[in-house]
């Protein structure tokens, strides 16, 4: 099964979901992470062409496993470059090697509509660029990422966690890069956590286009508890694609059943969110009248510590979120057990609101 977790912003995933894209990912799930919020404002005036040909949102970043990440292959032995051939395998084994490479890869995205061939000799294919040498398409913590964080872009440094997460969890990632809500005009908790402005619309469109283009079982939206306008605006794309099949003269895709809201952790810890009448009056109004939405918990128990050791790489956030690493591991703790008890049992949890038709 693929599983499609979106975020508004680098580190909500982790922080809501960490548990169960641990446990979906030691059962063998796919899992892929939307990163939509990660730009810094610079690509607010690019057309959707421009925004394609430079990677925005297109492809997603390939699994940082041993098998996908080269920075992570290594020589058997020390080479000569004196002495030694580029490669010191015969033909006949290269082209054994390429062949399980190319079936590894075609397993991987086996759920995907598009698909991208694994070249062992690093090189361009049909014409192509190398996806090494593109911005946002090669492997995680390229140069010019890492000489953006040094340079004080924040918005680079999160994203570098959000590719250390997905290196940890085993996940790929696709990043947006559309402008955090900062970016967009809003200043103060006053207008973050209020409703999204009139002219401030949900990306629907752009959403709804990557969901459907990775074919997924499950997709997790947030639930918008904490009313952040980033996440208020995700909420409504699940919204959107719970009506996406009534648009159609013929039977279109049902996305009820597959839609499943999470609680935006740590706004559910401290807002003390206990049920969905918690949330602000009107906020799931657009949800078709023959939908119900129901809680369901996923037990993380085995799983709590990965959780938090997953989050610990987002360590930009940690004091502003928690007040350093050691009170975000009791925070953590604190509410596994508290949502665990809200389905009466002990251990720890993740709560999910999942969809179906009536």
């Amino acid at each position: 099964m693929t599983h499609v977790f979106v975020a508004p912003h680098p580190d909500d995933v982790a922080l809501s979901c960490g548990g169960l894209i641990a446990s979906l990912r030691e059962l063998g799930q796919t899992v892929t992470i939307i990163t939509v919020f990660s730009g810094n404002g610079a690509t607010r005036t690019l057309t959707p062409y421009q925004r394609e040909a430079l990677g925005f949102g297109s492809k997603a970043i390939w699994p940082t496993s041993e098998a996908f990440n080269r920075s992570n292959v290594r020589a058997d032995r020390p080479l000569d470059p004196a002495v030694d051939a580029p490669y010191l395998a015969t033909a006949d084994r290269l082209d054994a090697t390429q062949g399980e490479a190319d079936s590894a890869a075609k397993r991987f995205w086996q759920r995907s509509s598009w698909y991208r061939r694994a070249d062992i000799h690093n090189r361009p294919l049909a014409g192509q660029a190398l996806m090494d040498d593109v911005p946002q398409q090669g492997a995680v913590l390229t140069d010019a990422l890492v000489e953006a964080k040094a340079a004080g872009d924040l918005m680079a440094a999160r994203r570098l966690e959000d590719e250390r997460f997905a290196y940890f969890a085993e996940a790929s990632i696709v990043f947006l890069d559309l402008p955090d809500a900062v970016f967009r005009g809003y200043e103060g908790d006053d207008q973050l956590l209020a409703m999204p402005r009139p002219d401030d619309r949900a990306p629907i469109d752009l959403l709804v286009r990557e969901i459907v283009r990775l074919e997924p079982q499950k997709v997790y939206l947030p639930l918008g508890v904490g009313n952040h306008v980033d996440h208020q605006l995700m909420r409504e794309v699940g919204v959107a694609l719970l009506e996406l099949g009534r648009r159609w003269v013929m039977p279109g895709p049902e996305y009820a059943g597959i839609v499943t809201y999470y609680e935006d952790f740590p706004y559910a810890w401290w807002d003390d969110f206990r049920r969905i009448e918690n949330l602000p009056e009107g906020a799931l109004a657009g949800v078709p009248a023959d939908v119900g939405i129901t809680p369901d918990y996923a037990d993380i128990s085995d799983m709590l510590d990965r959780k938090i050791m997953g989050i610990r790489l987002y360590e930009s956030q940690l004091d502003r979120l928690f007040g350093g690493a050691d009170a975000m591991a009791d925070a953590v703790r604190g509410y596994g057990a508290k949502v665990a008890g809200l389905n009466g049992r002990s251990g720890a949890a993740e709560r999910y609101w999942a969809t179906s038709h009536l």
